[in-house]
């Protein structure tokens, strides 16, 4: 079953939901080192969740190269 990521508030959901960090909108713009409570293991949770949600991979070299939650979204949208 696919669900929607289009919209900030709905990658926010997803990402407190794959995450348990209390993260918000005004957060999505930080670099990841400038996240409270993040490390790796969370973008691992995080990407898992997204394809879960999007039906399809996330591409591991491109999410690599991104630098916040917002670029993150970003490329999940953009498939």
């Amino acid at each position: 079953m696919t669900t929607t990521i289009a919209t900030p508030a709905e990658f926010v959901g997803l990402l407190r939901d794959a995450t348990g960090l209390d993260l918000g909108a005004a957060e999505l713009d930080l670099d990841y080192d400038r996240l409270p409570g993040w490390d790796s293991l969370h973008l691992l949770k995080l990407v898992s969740a997204l394809e879960r949600a999007t039906g399809r991979r996330v591409p591991v070299g491109r999410v690599l190269e991104t630098r916040s939650l917002a670029e993150l979204h970003s490329l999940a949208v953009a498939g």
